[in-house]
């Protein structure tokens, strides 16, 4: 084994040489990496997102032409120039030929590949980026090269043409590439379609690249390529072997065993399981507070999968990540969650069963007979308990699925549901003005509304409410009002506080000053809301407008993406919210009772109130006031800094009544015309209630929020400077490698002749 190893590092060297003194090499790569780079970073920079995920959704379709022109010339020239006959006449056999090149080849294509790291390492650098999913995508790219290397390999050792090896090793990488797309698939029948997304590419390194290392595609990749080197192998071996002997029909028949073999193991492959999970938040990972809520049912939880067989490409593309959690789930409950699948398909009793429980039929297209044809499949699943039951009729996404069912299943086993009230008047918004968040919260929470402003006997009562809202009230409260909110929280009362500062006149694009007349209680307890916009150009959504017939895209330094302040239950898993016309808040910096959620860049500053407020218009800018910006705080009273206990700071912070609160600077950000693009703005609402509540159990599943975060450059220089290092400067840096190599390649050749014949010399003197 030691020897075979040498010998194939030996061919390795040799071949990955052979490419750097070659100018096609350099000519690939350098277009390989402008092409690919470019797309890339015009996707980047309109999504403003920080992932790479637009160049490895590309990568697939470049690589099926890239690769085999690597891998044409790898076994095809050696045929052509007639040295085949002469290497394998050398102490080596074919594996170790075949095994060599690959060898050779591979490393070549991963040095390509290093000309993307200036990209990926910038966006790391800038931005919350999570390097976990980044080391996955270049994983999955390195076993997509290797698959694809093994298929060139093989279809240059059949030929003794490069063109036809390009054309077969092209073809190849396309099928495979191809057979999973939904153009295919819905021409498909069910099992035929399950079989070609078992054997496609797309599938296999998706699922890799979004940042998770499955068994199940590692043994794909790992297959596949063993099989086309196989196949490579025996295509050499059959030239030295007797198309009438023994040999040569037991070659073939073993060949024949290994393909059948490698290709019902991916079949079947399904039933294997194991992952690595390498995100930074554990996306793909049962949370703590899953184990935690299905450690401690104490009764049995029905869960039934209902699921046809023949359903569409899109279902199916999901699947997988539904069965896994649903196993997940069933071992992390200690067998209190008993788990059946049902086909509805299979007759009219199953079929009733998923009716009676919800479970209804979608519909989509199939193409038969050369013409659309309608089909009806299930794929829903339904909770009982006791005489409860939750239902999801349509399982069309698996991202937050967990939180569903963990919820559903808390809410279900709940002795006591708690309360959340609005505080209503005053202009105060009501449930109605967040429906997505108060559907939200309805599944564990109890919404109410009380109207402090025309009952008088209203009260606050921390007995009967546990975390009340107040949620941007566009007129001062009465002091009664404030001194009501202000025992409620003396007495150990949570409260979600959207303080909002501005409102606008419908007839000029201004901001004008609100009061909300909780100022004063704000104060007394740290916390300062002032009347200023808060804007952060680095780091703005874009807004559309429309001029004349186009639609323009602006970026609107108003509506600010927030990044993370300090680490906190609310926001620990949350990459950015939106905010919109929010205003500042301040507090005493060594107030230990009080963390900051979400902040500006360095970039934030603030515009006073009054200033123009319209999209395009030059904001005004308070002197002074570059930097960062807070929008949203928590406030704790029990928190007090331990290094300080003796101080007057410390024993005010102390003796501070009530309970904890969360104050934000904005009352837009959860309405739902900003939540809906921005489901994140919905996620740290909903985590500010359970931790508000103090059941903080579902935050971490809720968190699980797999949009990448922004792309928030501080400056245009250091946003041109990664575009064009990685656009020019990388292929420039091959440029001149190249033309290095190429250039020296006859001083080099005429060195070793030198050194060849002096060694010769040498020895014959020593004769």
């Amino acid at each position: 084994m030691k020897s075979m190893m040498k010998q194939v590092l030996l061919i390795a060297r040799r071949e990955l040489r052979s490419f750097f003194d070659q100018p096609t090499a350099y000519v690939l790569a350098v277009a390989f990496l402008g092409l690919g780079l470019y797309l890339s970073f015009r996707s980047l920079y309109s999504m403003q997102r920080a992932t790479l995920r637009p160049f490895f959704d590309l990568l697939p379709w470049l690589l099926v032409v890239f690769i085999p022109a690597v891998a044409m010339r790898t076994v095809a020239e050696e045929r052509r120039s007639r040295t085949l006959e002469w290497l394998i006449a050398q102490p080596l056999n074919e594996a170790e030929v075949v095994l060599g090149k690959f060898l050779g080849a591979w490393v070549f294509v991963l040095i390509t590949f290093a000309g993307t790291l200036p990209m990926a390492l910038g966006i790391l650098f800038v931005s919350e980026a999570d390097a976990g999913i980044v080391f996955a995508q270049y994983v999955g790219a390195a076993l997509l090269t290797a698959q694809m290397i093994a298929i060139g390999i093989c279809a240059s050792a059949i030929t003794r043409n490069q063109i036809t090896a390009f054309i077969l090793g092209a073809f190849t990488c396309f099928v495979l590439v191809l057979i999973g797309l939904p153009l295919v698939q819905i021409e498909l029948p069910r099992l035929i379609g399950g079989w070609m997304l078992q054997l496609s590419v797309m599938s296999h390194f998706e699922n890799v690249a979004r940042g998770v290392i499955d068994l199940r595609d590692l043994l794909y990749f790992a297959s596949t390529c063993g099989l086309f080197l196989l196949l490579a192998v025996a295509a050499l071996g059959r030239d030295r072997l007797s198309h009438g002997g023994e040999a040569f029909r037991r070659l073939r028949i073993g060949t024949a065993v290994i393909a059948v073999g490698v290709l019902v193991l991916n079949l079947l492959g399904g039933n294997v399981r194991g992952r690595l999970d390498l995100t930074g938040d554990r996306l793909f990972t049962l949370s703590d507070g899953s184990r935690e809520i299905l450690g401690g049912l104490d009764d049995i939880v029905n869960l039934t999968l209902f699921m046809s067989d023949d359903l569409p490409q899109a279902f199916q593309v999901i699947e997988r990540d539904v069965r896994d959690l649903v196993a997940d789930l069933e071992g992390a409950s200690d067998g209190m969650l008993s788990v059946r699948e049902v086909n509805p398909d299979d007759g009219d009793e199953e079929e009733e069963e998923a009716s009676s429980m919800g479970i209804m039929p979608t519909e989509f297209n199939v193409i038969g007979d050369d013409e659309f044809q309608v089909k009806r499949g299930y794929f829903g699943l339904a909770l009982t308990y006791a005489d409860e039951q939750e239902t999801i009729p349509v399982i069309d996404r698996a991202d937050d699925l967990e939180f569903r069912l963990v919820s559903a299943i808390a809410s279900m086993t709940a002795e006591e549901r708690p309360r959340l009230a609005f505080m209503t008047g005053f202009g105060a918004k009501e449930p109605f003005h967040y429906r997505a968040f108060r559907e939200s919260v309805a599944d564990r929470y109890d919404v109410s509304s009380v109207n402090m402003e025309t009952d008088s006997a209203a009260t606050l009562d921390n007995d009967s409410i546990d975390v009340l809202v107040v949620a941007a009230p566009e007129m001062p409260v009465t002091p009664e009002v404030a001194d009501a909110i202000d025992r409620y929280l003396n007495a150990g009362g949570a409260a979600l506080l959207l303080i909002e500062r501005h409102a606008f006149n419908p007839q000029s694009p201004m901001a004008m000053p609100v009061t909300s007349g909780l100022e004063n209680m704000l104060a007394a307890r740290g916390v300062k809301a002032t009347g200023e916009l808060v804007l952060d150009p680095a780091s703005a959504a874009q807004v559309q407008l429309q001029q004349g017939i186009f639609r323009v895209y602006r970026r609107y330094a108003l509506w600010p993406i927030a990044v993370r302040g300090d680490t906190h239950a609310t926001n620990r898993d949350l990459n950015n919210v939106n905010f919109a016309w929010a205003s500042p808040l301040t507090w005493q910096e060594d107030d230990a009772t009080v963390t900051p959620l979400w902040n500006t860049t360095e970039s934030g500053s603030v515009s006073p109130a009054g200033s123009p407020v319209q999209p395009g218009m030059e904001l005004a800018t308070s002197q002074g006031a570059s930097g960062v910006h807070t929008f949203a705080v928590a406030v704790d009273p029990s928190l007090t800094d331990p290094a300080d206990e003796e101080s007057e700071d410390a024993e005010a912070e102390a003796d501070r009544p009530g309970g904890r609160f969360i104050v934000v600077g904005d009352g837009d950000f959860l309405e739902d015309g900003f939540v809906q693009p921005n489901p994140q703005n919905l996620a740290f609402a909903a985590n500010a209630v359970d931790w508000l509540a103090q059941d903080e159990a579902l935050i971490g599943i809720r968190s699980k929020d797999r949009t990448p975060p922004a792309l928030v450059f501080e400056s245009d220089s250091s946003r041109s400077a990664l575009k064009w290092t990685s656009l020019l400067g990388v292929p420039a840096l091959f440029i001149l490698l190249g033309f290095a190599r190429v250039t020296g390649r006859a001083r080099r050749a005429e060195r070793r002749w030198r050194e060849g014949d002096a060694g010769g010399d040498k020895e014959t003197g020593d004769e």
